[in-house]
């Protein structure tokens, strides 16, 4: 056979063969387009392989719509706590001081008893006051005789209205002598300021003392004062009345209701704290000055949105949800603020009753449609039911 037969032959199998790809392989038309070459696939009628194609085309187009479940935004209060460590003190507190030096003849109250305001705690030698006031009593009586004596005399005009009247002033005088010779012996008998709890004394009986030496301590326990601290950020929500637990360190199976009683003026500019004065009533008499109490107060905050915890997400640039507007994702930046057992709160361009995707996150994409689980069986239902 001569050469250019050959050739003739090699072509047409070359064409044959190129026309059988292009008729029956599958993806030849996407090739043939690349290279530039679809009009000889616009001109080949579709067969059954290029119409399933077209049809899983379809079919794959309408898979991008993502189905996910969602859940709408609420709102709720965060639920601000506050916990410091306060020191209790007795509700009065004093040092019971004579009024002046002398010896502690007897001691009329023990360790721990209970007395009341006014009670006698302890007497000093009063020998010399005594005499003083005996003697304020003469003196006494004897300016009163001889006003009595000028008085009868100025009757029958035998004295003169002077004397009259320095004899009243020497009568004064002598009432006020004896009412400071009264009092001097009064204060040699040591009382109780305040109705309270007698502590360890700290003398007996004998000893010499000045109106510097403690003869005892008086606590009233009745209530207990507990002085804490609390942050600056705090410090407005926190009111008189306002009420608080607090529980013994020592103790804390046993917590007891409080109140705010007293609240500083300023804030130390220090700690940046707020002092804060809080009563607790103590009828068992169980509490004791100098003791340690975790103190706990609750106040509403602010209210912020409320997403379900599976709505948050994470990524470079910090936390974020999924919200639905018009059947689409969009993608919404949120600062936590506080995380519940159920809820979780946010801060963020987000209302009440907006929808947040909670499952199907990884479906979701920025613009892309989704499809709420549930909803079109609901709105079947609802159109079936009106």
């Amino acid at each position: 056979m001569s050469g250019w037969k050959q050739i003739v032959l090699a072509l047409v199998v070359v064409v044959a063969a190129a026309a059988s790809w292009a008729g029956f392989y599958p993806g030849a038309p996407q090739v043939l387009a690349r290279w530039g070459i679809d009009w000889a696939y616009g001109a080949t009628p579709p067969t059954k392989e290029t119409a399933a194609g077209g049809s899983r085309q379809a079919g794959r187009n309408s898979a991008q719509i993502a189905t996910i479940v969602a859940s709408p935004v609420a709102s709720a209060v965060i639920n601000d706590r506050l916990q410091a460590i306060g020191t209790g003190r007795a509700n009065a507190s004093v040092t019971v001081n004579p009024y002046s030096s002398g010896r502690l003849a007897e001691l009329l109250a023990e360790s721990g008893t209970h007395v009341d305001k006014g009670q006698i705690i302890a007497t000093l030698d009063s020998e010399t006051e005594i005499i003083s006031q005996d003697r304020a009593k003469l003196a006494l009586q004897d300016a009163q005789s001889k006003l009595d004596r000028v008085k009868s005399l100025r009757a029958s005009n035998a004295a003169t209205p002077v004397a009259v009247a320095d004899a009243e002033v020497v009568l004064a005088s002598a009432k006020l002598a004896l009412q400071d010779a009264e009092l001097a012996l009064q204060r040699r008998s040591i009382l109780a300021p305040i109705a309270g709890t007698v502590g360890i004394l700290p003398i007996s009986a004998g000893n010499y003392v000045t109106n510097q030496s403690a003869i005892a301590t008086l606590d009233d326990r009745s209530s207990i004062l507990v002085d804490f601290q609390v942050p600056e950020r705090v410090a407005a929500a926190i009111k008189v009345g306002s009420q608080l637990t607090a529980t013994p360190i020592a103790n804390p199976s046993n917590a007891y209701k409080g109140t705010v009683s007293a609240i500083d003026n300023h804030i130390d500019e220090k700690s940046r704290t707020l002092l804060v004065k809080a009563k607790i009533a103590n009828p068992a008499d169980s509490l004791r000055a100098g003791m340690s109490f975790s103190i706990t107060m609750k106040f509403p905050g602010e209210t912020y949105p409320a997403v379900s915890p599976l709505a948050i997400l994470w990524g470079s640039d910090g936390a974020y949800v999924w919200q639905i507007e018009d059947g689409k994702a969009k993608r919404v930046q949120v600062r936590i603020i506080q995380r519940n057992t159920e809820t979780v709160l946010i801060d963020a361009e987000i209302d009440n009753g907006d929808m947040v995707v909670t499952e199907g996150t990884q479906s979701v994409s920025e613009g892309g449609e989704v499809r709420i689980a549930g909803q079109d069986q609901r709105a079947a239902n609802t159109a079936e039911g009106s």
